[in-house]
Protein backbone atom coordinates (compact mmCIF):
# COMPACT_ATOMS: atom_id res chain seq x y z
CA UNK A 1 0.00 0.00 0.00
CA UNK A 2 1.41 3.24 -0.91
CA UNK A 3 2.04 5.86 2.34
CA UNK A 4 -0.64 8.56 0.64
CA UNK A 5 -3.26 5.61 0.96
CA UNK A 6 -2.55 4.30 4.07
CA UNK A 7 -2.41 8.08 5.55
CA UNK A 8 -5.71 8.74 4.02
CA UNK A 9 -7.20 5.66 5.42
CA UNK A 10 -5.62 6.43 8.97
CA UNK A 11 -7.34 9.95 8.56
CA UNK A 12 -10.66 8.44 7.70
CA UNK A 13 -10.56 6.21 11.24
CA UNK A 14 -11.56 8.76 13.71
CA UNK A 15 -11.25 8.83 17.40
CA UNK A 16 -14.30 8.22 19.45
CA UNK A 17 -14.78 10.72 22.16
CA UNK A 18 -18.00 9.45 23.80
CA UNK A 19 -21.18 7.31 22.17
CA UNK A 20 -21.96 9.32 18.54
CA UNK A 21 -18.83 11.60 19.33
CA UNK A 22 -15.48 11.39 16.98
CA UNK A 23 -12.55 13.46 16.55
CA UNK A 24 -10.42 13.44 12.88
CA UNK A 25 -7.85 15.00 11.86
CA UNK A 26 -6.98 17.61 8.71
CA UNK A 27 -5.27 17.31 5.90
CA UNK A 28 -3.58 19.54 4.64
CA UNK A 29 -3.58 20.11 0.82
CA UNK A 30 -1.95 23.70 0.09
CA UNK A 31 -5.55 24.98 0.28
CA UNK A 32 -6.94 27.57 2.49
CA UNK A 33 -9.66 25.51 4.15
CA UNK A 34 -10.21 21.24 4.68
CA UNK A 35 -10.73 19.99 1.07
CA UNK A 36 -14.43 18.91 0.94
CA UNK A 37 -13.98 15.35 0.39
CA UNK A 38 -12.02 14.79 3.55
CA UNK A 39 -15.18 15.82 5.78
CA UNK A 40 -17.60 13.81 3.47
CA UNK A 41 -15.24 11.15 4.08
CA UNK A 42 -14.88 11.62 7.96
CA UNK A 43 -18.52 11.99 8.43
CA UNK A 44 -19.80 8.82 7.02
CA UNK A 45 -16.49 7.23 8.61
CA UNK A 46 -18.49 8.58 11.94
CA UNK A 47 -21.88 7.54 10.76
CA UNK A 48 -20.74 3.91 9.84
CA UNK A 49 -19.68 3.12 13.70
CA UNK A 50 -23.25 3.63 14.95
CA UNK A 51 -25.03 1.56 12.13
CA UNK A 52 -25.82 -1.85 11.89
CA UNK A 53 -23.10 -4.32 9.83
CA UNK A 54 -25.67 -5.86 7.59
CA UNK A 55 -26.37 -2.22 6.29
CA UNK A 56 -24.39 0.22 4.18
CA UNK A 57 -24.87 3.90 2.91
CA UNK A 58 -27.41 4.17 -0.20
CA UNK A 59 -27.56 7.78 0.02
CA UNK A 60 -26.55 11.40 1.35
CA UNK A 61 -26.56 14.84 1.30
CA UNK A 62 -24.71 17.72 2.61
CA UNK A 63 -24.25 21.19 3.29
CA UNK A 64 -20.71 23.35 3.34
CA UNK A 65 -21.72 25.92 6.14
CA UNK A 66 -18.14 27.48 6.41
CA UNK A 67 -14.66 26.62 5.44
CA UNK A 68 -12.43 24.50 7.83
CA UNK A 69 -9.54 25.12 9.04
CA UNK A 70 -6.52 22.43 7.84
CA UNK A 71 -4.30 22.83 10.59
CA UNK A 72 -7.36 21.94 13.53
CA UNK A 73 -8.91 18.69 14.26
CA UNK A 74 -12.98 18.47 13.26
CA UNK A 75 -15.62 16.96 15.85
CA UNK A 76 -18.15 14.61 14.62
CA UNK A 77 -21.46 14.53 15.81
CA UNK A 78 -23.77 11.23 15.09
CA UNK A 79 -27.30 11.72 15.81
CA UNK A 80 -29.45 8.44 15.33
CA UNK A 81 -32.50 9.74 13.35
CA UNK A 82 -34.33 6.46 12.90
CA UNK A 83 -33.35 2.50 12.58
CA UNK A 84 -36.12 0.74 10.94
CA UNK A 85 -36.79 -2.74 9.03
CA UNK A 86 -34.46 -1.80 5.80
CA UNK A 87 -33.59 1.32 6.45
CA UNK A 88 -31.08 3.40 9.19
CA UNK A 89 -31.00 7.77 9.02
CA UNK A 90 -28.21 9.57 10.38
CA UNK A 91 -27.53 12.93 10.33
CA UNK A 92 -23.61 14.12 11.09
CA UNK A 93 -22.70 17.29 12.09
CA UNK A 94 -19.29 18.35 11.73
CA UNK A 95 -18.05 21.11 14.15
CA UNK A 96 -14.48 22.96 14.72
CA UNK A 97 -13.61 26.08 16.63
CA UNK A 98 -17.32 25.94 18.60
CA UNK A 99 -19.69 25.99 15.39
CA UNK A 100 -21.12 23.63 12.79
CA UNK A 101 -19.36 23.87 9.47
CA UNK A 102 -20.47 20.96 7.98
CA UNK A 103 -23.67 18.82 8.35
CA UNK A 104 -24.63 15.19 6.28
CA UNK A 105 -27.42 12.93 6.40
CA UNK A 106 -26.88 10.05 5.28
CA UNK A 107 -29.37 6.84 4.45
CA UNK A 108 -28.59 2.92 5.24
CA UNK A 109 -30.01 0.32 3.46
CA UNK A 110 -29.48 -3.48 3.06
CA UNK A 111 -29.36 -5.88 0.21
CA UNK A 112 -32.78 -6.52 -1.29
CA UNK A 113 -34.17 -7.99 -4.58
CA UNK A 114 -35.76 -5.37 -6.83
CA UNK A 115 -35.67 -4.13 -10.48
CA UNK A 116 -32.78 -3.30 -12.55
CA UNK A 117 -31.82 -0.50 -15.19
CA UNK A 118 -29.35 1.94 -15.47
CA UNK A 119 -27.77 4.60 -17.72
CA UNK A 120 -25.17 3.32 -20.32
CA UNK A 121 -21.32 3.95 -19.46
CA UNK A 122 -19.53 6.03 -22.10
CA UNK A 123 -17.42 4.67 -24.63
CA UNK A 124 -14.06 6.15 -23.40
CA UNK A 125 -10.59 4.31 -23.63
CA UNK A 126 -9.16 2.87 -21.11
CA UNK A 127 -6.65 4.13 -18.10
CA UNK A 128 -3.66 2.37 -19.48
CA UNK A 129 -4.01 5.46 -22.52
CA UNK A 130 -4.00 8.37 -20.00
CA UNK A 131 -1.24 10.20 -17.78
CA UNK A 132 -2.11 10.81 -14.03
CA UNK A 133 -2.24 13.69 -12.76
CA UNK A 134 0.45 14.13 -10.68
CA UNK A 135 2.75 13.25 -14.33
CA UNK A 136 0.90 15.63 -15.74
CA UNK A 137 1.65 18.35 -12.79
CA UNK A 138 5.36 17.71 -12.93
CA UNK A 139 5.22 19.07 -17.10
CA UNK A 140 4.57 22.53 -15.69
CA UNK A 141 5.81 21.93 -11.99
CA UNK A 142 8.19 25.22 -12.56
CA UNK A 143 5.06 27.35 -13.40
CA UNK A 144 2.89 26.27 -10.26
CA UNK A 145 3.05 28.27 -6.92
CA UNK A 146 5.17 26.34 -4.22
CA UNK A 147 2.25 24.62 -2.22
CA UNK A 148 -0.08 23.59 -5.14
CA UNK A 149 3.40 21.98 -6.57
CA UNK A 150 4.15 20.22 -3.52
CA UNK A 151 0.72 19.29 -3.62
CA UNK A 152 -0.23 18.23 -7.21
CA UNK A 153 3.39 16.38 -7.97
CA UNK A 154 3.62 14.18 -5.12
CA UNK A 155 2.15 10.38 -5.08
CA UNK A 156 -1.49 10.11 -5.08
CA UNK A 157 -3.86 8.47 -2.64
CA UNK A 158 -6.37 8.73 -4.99
CA UNK A 159 -4.74 8.22 -8.44
CA UNK A 160 -6.44 10.21 -10.74
CA UNK A 161 -5.94 10.11 -14.79
CA UNK A 162 -7.65 12.56 -16.73
CA UNK A 163 -9.01 11.42 -20.32
CA UNK A 164 -8.92 15.44 -21.65
CA UNK A 165 -6.24 17.32 -20.40
CA UNK A 166 -7.18 21.25 -18.99
CA UNK A 167 -4.25 23.17 -18.39
CA UNK A 168 -5.03 25.29 -15.63
CA UNK A 169 -2.30 27.82 -16.50
CA UNK A 170 -3.70 28.13 -20.31
CA UNK A 171 -7.53 27.27 -19.76
CA UNK A 172 -9.41 26.93 -22.37
CA UNK A 173 -13.29 27.25 -24.07
CA UNK A 174 -14.61 23.75 -24.10
CA UNK A 175 -17.46 21.48 -23.66
CA UNK A 176 -18.89 21.50 -19.64
CA UNK A 177 -18.02 18.00 -19.27
CA UNK A 178 -15.10 15.89 -18.14
CA UNK A 179 -13.88 12.01 -17.60
CA UNK A 180 -11.44 10.59 -15.23
CA UNK A 181 -10.34 7.62 -14.08
CA UNK A 182 -9.77 7.12 -10.63
CA UNK A 183 -8.67 4.34 -8.13
CA UNK A 184 -7.11 4.14 -4.66
CA UNK A 185 -3.32 3.78 -4.74
CA UNK A 186 -2.83 0.68 -2.92
CA UNK A 187 -5.52 -1.70 -1.33
CA UNK A 188 -8.15 -1.01 0.85
CA UNK A 189 -9.37 -3.08 2.92
CA UNK A 190 -12.09 -5.57 1.99
CA UNK A 191 -14.77 -4.00 3.69
CA UNK A 192 -17.70 -1.95 1.81
CA UNK A 193 -18.43 0.97 4.38
CA UNK A 194 -14.59 1.45 3.59
CA UNK A 195 -14.82 1.61 0.21
CA UNK A 196 -18.14 3.52 0.11
CA UNK A 197 -16.31 6.60 2.54
CA UNK A 198 -13.11 6.53 0.17
CA UNK A 199 -15.19 6.91 -3.20
CA UNK A 200 -16.87 9.75 -1.09
CA UNK A 201 -13.59 11.22 -0.26
CA UNK A 202 -12.62 11.09 -4.06
CA UNK A 203 -16.02 12.08 -5.50
CA UNK A 204 -14.97 15.92 -4.78
CA UNK A 205 -11.75 16.00 -6.45
CA UNK A 206 -12.26 18.36 -9.30
CA UNK A 207 -15.90 17.76 -10.23
CA UNK A 208 -17.19 21.64 -9.04
CA UNK A 209 -14.20 22.57 -11.93
CA UNK A 210 -15.91 21.20 -14.54
CA UNK A 211 -18.35 24.04 -14.41
CA UNK A 212 -15.61 26.46 -15.21
CA UNK A 213 -14.85 25.03 -19.17
CA UNK A 214 -17.26 26.74 -20.93
CA UNK A 215 -15.86 30.29 -19.72
CA UNK A 216 -11.95 28.78 -20.41
CA UNK A 217 -11.27 30.09 -16.36
CA UNK A 218 -9.28 27.85 -13.93
CA UNK A 219 -8.94 27.79 -10.20
CA UNK A 220 -5.79 30.22 -10.22
CA UNK A 221 -7.41 33.40 -12.07
CA UNK A 222 -6.84 35.96 -9.89
CA UNK A 223 -9.56 37.19 -7.36
CA UNK A 224 -11.52 33.84 -8.42
CA UNK A 225 -13.75 32.62 -5.24
CA UNK A 226 -14.76 28.75 -5.82
CA UNK A 227 -16.56 26.69 -3.14
CA UNK A 228 -18.98 23.89 -2.68
CA UNK A 229 -22.55 24.25 -1.40
CA UNK A 230 -24.09 21.54 -1.10
CA UNK A 231 -22.64 17.41 -2.28
CA UNK A 232 -25.27 14.37 -2.47
CA UNK A 233 -24.22 11.35 -3.38
CA UNK A 234 -26.44 7.84 -4.08
CA UNK A 235 -24.55 4.22 -3.74
CA UNK A 236 -26.41 2.21 -6.49
CA UNK A 237 -24.04 -1.27 -6.47
CA UNK A 238 -21.38 -2.67 -4.40
CA UNK A 239 -17.89 -0.58 -4.85
CA UNK A 240 -14.47 -1.62 -5.43
CA UNK A 241 -12.11 1.63 -4.93
CA UNK A 242 -9.04 -1.14 -6.33
CA UNK A 243 -10.22 -0.80 -8.82
CA UNK A 244 -10.65 1.37 -12.14
CA UNK A 245 -13.79 3.23 -11.63
CA UNK A 246 -14.76 5.89 -14.53
CA UNK A 247 -16.13 9.11 -13.37
CA UNK A 248 -18.06 11.06 -15.97
CA UNK A 249 -19.25 14.41 -15.13
CA UNK A 250 -20.92 17.43 -16.74
CA UNK A 251 -22.53 20.86 -15.86
CA UNK A 252 -25.73 21.26 -16.48
CA UNK A 253 -25.66 24.97 -15.46
CA UNK A 254 -24.24 28.09 -13.94
CA UNK A 255 -25.96 30.83 -12.86
CA UNK A 256 -26.40 33.67 -10.55
CA UNK A 257 -22.79 33.55 -9.17
CA UNK A 258 -23.44 29.27 -8.86
CA UNK A 259 -22.25 26.16 -10.96
CA UNK A 260 -24.21 22.61 -10.65
CA UNK A 261 -22.51 19.86 -11.80
CA UNK A 262 -23.19 15.79 -11.53
CA UNK A 263 -21.44 12.79 -11.98
CA UNK A 264 -22.03 8.76 -12.83
CA UNK A 265 -19.57 6.70 -11.84
CA UNK A 266 -19.13 3.16 -13.51
CA UNK A 267 -16.48 0.70 -12.39
CA UNK A 268 -14.74 -1.40 -15.97
CA UNK A 269 -18.00 -3.89 -16.13
CA UNK A 270 -20.14 -1.04 -16.91
CA UNK A 271 -21.90 -1.03 -14.15
CA UNK A 272 -23.62 2.32 -12.72
CA UNK A 273 -21.91 2.13 -8.94
CA UNK A 274 -22.97 5.74 -7.97
CA UNK A 275 -24.21 8.86 -8.98
CA UNK A 276 -23.23 12.46 -7.71
CA UNK A 277 -24.38 16.12 -7.57
CA UNK A 278 -22.89 19.28 -6.64
CA UNK A 279 -23.89 23.31 -6.33
CA UNK A 280 -21.03 25.74 -6.08
CA UNK A 281 -20.45 29.35 -5.52
CA UNK A 282 -18.05 30.67 -8.80
CA UNK A 283 -17.28 34.20 -8.64
CA UNK A 284 -14.66 36.88 -9.03
CA UNK A 285 -14.43 38.61 -5.94
CA UNK A 286 -13.49 42.59 -6.25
Amino acid sequence: MSKPLTELLELLQLEQLEQGLFRGQSQHLGLPQVYGGQVIGQALSAARYTVAEDRTVHSFHSYFLYPGDPLKPIIYDVENLRDGRSFSTRRVKAIQNGRPIFYLTASYHCEAPGFEHQSTMPEVAGPENFASESELAMRIADFLPEQIREVFCSEEAIEVRPVHVVNPLKPEKIEAKQYLWIRANGEVPNNELIHQYVLGYASDWRFLTTALHPHGVSIFAPKFQMATIDHSMWFHRPVNTNEWLLYAIDSPNASNSRGLVRGEIFNQKGELVASTIQEGVLRFNE
